[in-house]
C-alpha cells in the first residue's frame, strides 16, 4: 500500500511534543522514503560428480494454524464486496443537502444507514465521501436519526456525502450486535459500506475519508490498515491503543478503575483464556492490534482528545501519535484542556479543524 512520507510535530505542551488546542503548528517535514533491499539468496555448491548425492526427504505437511478473525492478516484476506445502496426512505433535508435512510449488504446482512448527499451539480468525478463511524451506544437504544446530528450536519453541509452506518444489530440492521473488540463484525460492516459507496453513482470512489469517535475511532484505525481506499482519517477520543495497552491502561473514571461491564470482561478474559496474556503470547496480541501495522496506513490521521475524558484515556491518542511519528506517517494531535469525551466545550473548533483536514486530504 502507498503510505505518506510526511509527519507533523506539534507545539510543546507540558514538556511533550503533542499539540494542544491552541498550539501553533510547524511546517511538515519531508522525509525521503527508506528502501529496504531484499535479502540475497545463499547458493550452495553442486556436489562433485564423485560424491554421493544427498538424499532429499519430503517434509511431512503440517496443519496451517487457523487465524483468529480479529487478526489483521485474517481481515486482509477477507473480501468486502458491499452492494448497491438502496434508498429506503427520504428524510427531512439539511440546509444544502438531502438526507436518506438507506441500506446495503454486509456478509449477507441488511445493514441500514443514514446518508446525506449534497445539493447542486455533482462534480465530474462525483462527490467526496466521509464514512462516519459512531461510538458505542447500547444497541437496544440506538436510533438511526438520533445522536451525532450536529457532527453529520457540519460535514454534510461542507460538500461531502456522509454515510453513518448502523452496525449489525443496531436499530433495524440485521444480525447480532457483537461488540467491536472481540469480533470483527462492526469493522466488516464499515468496510462493506466503503465498497458500497464506491459503487454509488453520486460518489467519487477515489475520494473517501473516514471519521470515528471512541469505538468508531478503533474501527477507523483498523479499516485504514486493511484497505487502501480510505484517503484520510479523523479520530475523536478514539480507542486507538494496542490490545496490550487496552488491557493495562484503560481506566474509566477520574481517579479509580470502574468494574468492567460483563461485555468488557468477556473480550478481555475470553482472549486471554484462549491465547494467554500479552507477556505469554506477545505475537498474538500484536497480530490483532492495528498499531502493529502503521507502516501500511492508507493515509494521514488527525487526532482529537479532551484532557478530562473519563471514558477513553488521553494516553491512547498520545501513544498512537508517537507510534505514527516513529512509522514516519503524517499525524496531527489536538488536545483540549479540561474537555470531555465528546469534546463538547471545543466542539466548533474541533469540527473546523476536522473539515479543514478532510478538505486538504480528501476533497
Amino acid at each position: 500500500m502507498k503510505k505518506s512520507n510526511y509527519y507533523w510535530f506539534g507545539s510543546i505542551l507540558s514538556l511533550s511534543l503533542i499539540m494542544n488546542a491552541c498550539g501553533v503548528m510547524n511546517s511538515p517535514v519531508l522525509l525521503q522514503p527508506t528502501m529496504v533491499a531484499p535479502a540475497s539468496s545463499t547458493l550452495l555448491p553442486a556436489p562433485a560428480a564423485s560424491e554421493t548425492p544427498t538424499q532429499i526427504h519430503t517434509p511431512i505437511p503440517t496443519a496451517t494454524p487457523t487465524l483468529h478473525p480479529l487478526q489483521l492478516e485474517a481481515m486482509r484476506a477477507r473480501e468486502y464486496p458491499g452492494s448497491d445502496i438502496v434508498i429506503e426512505d427520504t428524510l427531512d433535508p439539511g440546509v444544502n443537502y438531502s438526507r436518506y435512510y438507506v441500506s446495503y449488504l454486509s456478509e449477507g446482512l441488511k445493514i441500514y444507514a443514514l446518508m446525506t448527499v449534497p445539493n447542486g451539480e455533482k462534480p465530474p468525478t462525483g462527490w467526496p465521501v466521509v464514512v462516519f463511524n459512531h461510538g458505542y451506544i447500547p444497541p437496544a437504544v440506538y436510533r438511526t436519526t438520533e445522536r451525532y446530528v450536529a457532527y453529520v450536519d457540519l460535514i454534510a453541509r461542507s460538500g461531502y456525502i456522509v454515510l453513518r452506518s448502523d452496525y449489525r444489530g443496531h436499530d433495524r440492521s440485521e444480525g447480532q450486535p457483537s461488540g467491536a473488540y472481540s469480533n470483527p463484525g462492526y469493522t466488516v460492516d464499515v468496510l462493506n459500506a466503503v465498497a458500497s459507496l464506491k459503487r454509488y453513482p453520486e460518489a467519487d470512489p477515489n475520494r473517501i475519508g473516514m471519521w470515528g469517535h471512541s469505538m468508531g475511532g478503533y474501527i477507523t484505525l483498523r479499516s485504514m490498515v486493511i484497505t487502501s481506499d480510505i484517503k484520510a482519517g479523523v479520530i475523536w477520543a478514539g480507542v486507538v491503543a494496542s490490545y496490550p495497552d487496552m488491557l493495562t491502561r484503560w481506566r474509566r473514571g477520574s481517579s479509580a478503575a470502574v468494574t468492567p461491564t460483563p461485555s468488557a470482561r468477556s473480550w478481555r478474559y475470553s482472549l486471554m483464556n484462549q491465547y494467554g496474556t500479552p507477556e505469554e503470547n506477545p505475537e498474538f496480541w500484536a497480530s490483532i492490534s492495528a498499531n502493529s501495522y502503521l507502516n501500511d496506513l492508507s493515509g494521514p490521521i488527525q487526532l482529537h482528545h479532551g484532557t478530562a475524558d473519563e471514558d477513553v484515556p488521553l494516553e491512547f491518542s498520545e501513544l498512537l501519535f508517537f507510534q505514527m511519528l516513529e512509522a514516519k506517517q503524517y499525524v496531527e494531535l489536538y488536545k483540549y484542556e479540561g474537555d470531555n469525551h465528546n469534546i463538547s466545550n471545543s466542539f466548533s473548533t474541533a469540527m473546523q479543524r476536522t473539515i479543514e483536514f478532510f478538505d486538504r486530504h480528501v476533497k
